[in-house]
């Protein structure tokens, strides 16, 4: 049976929430960036008049307003994107229960099983498309193919608000004229090696010869040939979810970090953050990665492999700043930091007791992180705080799950 796949694209997400629930902004320019005066003057979204006028995901608020003098730039509100997210996420588990979020915004849904029921892919995908607009009020692209990566560029095809079907009659008349950099997986290393090679759209990279693309890319350019052709069919693991590859948060500080305890307050913040989230999916780190940029925009990052897999905020806060100590000399003062962890696996694995470690210490600290989390799932992030968080007055307002950059990888 040839799979239907379905991705779906919140268009603009962030800005699109916004306007949904602040009519009075319909018409104008209208884009999410952070704070200048708290520093974190980048534009994270806009909608497609803001887009219109040349601003980009990453411009500085200033550049932005530059380019578009009436540009109006709203805070961004995590909470309400994630409420969006999973609200458009119940719709699409109407049609089907194998469903593979990918960031805040898409998702890839397997039709397969259930097309017979509701009339096809390209039926359920149109179905989808309405009902998100009606009931949440923001727009999806939907691509429909037979395999995730083409019904990924389906998706990307025509926006905002469309749906585009990819067939084996008529991929090659839709997807190969594309340029490199749109087929997905092509990031800008590999689709500058292509280029330099004279690989500038998707159908050269179908037709190009696997041993040469394998001599540039290696095992990826025969990857990436198979996808062009429509070869890799991605199944969807109904008993099995994919695992994320690394959770992780980094969040740049209301103001200059020029101490050790103000290291451990932010990283503590964030550590309260990542470990909520492993927490969300089961899952425990093996690998902590620590980063950091200095006020003149110097960055690195370094990553050490822990004794015992942990979820454990203290735990994760602890590694980190070992690992600040080890590698920092204070040449000058931070502006922001991140926390990284990987090696994850399932937090039901066995675990095996030693000697040399104080469990009884840590299964009280697992348990008060969990009974942090039900409170601020209830009564919000306020609901409770570390006492630590009260010896600074800015730095201890850092809430660096609503406040945050966040890498996830889920594909």
């Amino acid at each position: 049976m040839e799979k239907i796949i379905l991705h779906s694209d919140l268009n603009n997400c962030y800005a699109s929430a916004e306007l949904a629930r602040r009519p009075e902004l319909s018409g104008k320019a209208v884009a999410i960036g952070g704070s200048p005066y708290r520093r974190h003057g980048i534009i994270l979204a806009k909608n497609e008049l803001a887009k219109k006028a040349g601003i980009k995901t990453g411009a500085t608020s200033a550049d932005a307003a530059r380019l578009c003098p009436g540009l109006i730039v709203l805070p961004p509100r995590m909470d309400l994107y994630i409420k969006i997210s999973r609200a458009a996420q119940e719709i699409y588990e109407r049609y089907s229960d194998i469903c593979s979020p990918y960031g805040i915004d898409e998702a890839w849904i397997d039709v397969t099983k259930s097309a017979y029921l509701f009339g096809g892919g390209e039926k359920i995908a149109r179905e989808i498309r309405a009902a998100v607009k009606k009931e949440l009020c923001v727009t999806v692209s939907v691509g429909v193919a037979w395999t995730k990566v083409f019904a990924k560029m389906a998706s990307d095809y025509k926006k905002p608000d469309a749906v585009t079907v990819v067939t084996k009659e008529n991929y090659k008349q839709i997807l190969w004229p594309l340029p490199i950099e749109d087929m997905f997986y092509v990031g800008r290393a590999a689709a500058a090696k292509l280029r330099c090679a004279n690989v500038t759209t998707v159908g050269d990279l179908a037709r190009a010869p696997e041993s040469f693309l394998r001599g540039m890319l290696g095992k990826w350019g025969a990857a990436l040939r198979a996808s062009a052709n429509g070869e890799d069919v991605s199944f969807f693991k109904e008993d099995s979810p994919e695992t994320p590859k690394s959770i992780g948060n980094s969040s740049t500080s209301p103001r200059d970090l020029v101490c050790d305890s103000d290291i451990w307050l932010a990283l503590n913040a964030l550590a309260e953050s990542v470990g909520a989230r492993l927490r969300e999916q089961k899952l425990l780190c093996g690998v902590i990665e620590f980063y950091v940029r200095d006020n003149e925009l110097n960055s690195f990052t370094r990553q050490t492999k822990i004794k015992k897999p942990t979820n454990i905020n203290f735990e994760i806060a602890e590694a980190a700043y070992r690992l600040f100590k080890k590698n920092y000399a204070w040449a000058k003062p931070v502006r922001s930091l991140g926390i990284r962890t990987s090696a994850l696996v399932k937090d039901d694995i066995c675990e095996q007791l030693d000697f040399f470690t104080d469990n009884e210490k840590r299964e009280k600290r697992r348990k008060l992180d969990a009974m942090c989390d039900d409170i601020r799932e209830r009564y919000g992030y306020e609901g409770v705080r570390r006492g630590i968080f009260l010896s600074d007055e800015k730095l201890g307002k850092l809430n660096a799950k609503k406040d945050h950059i966040t890498f996830s990888t889920k594909f």
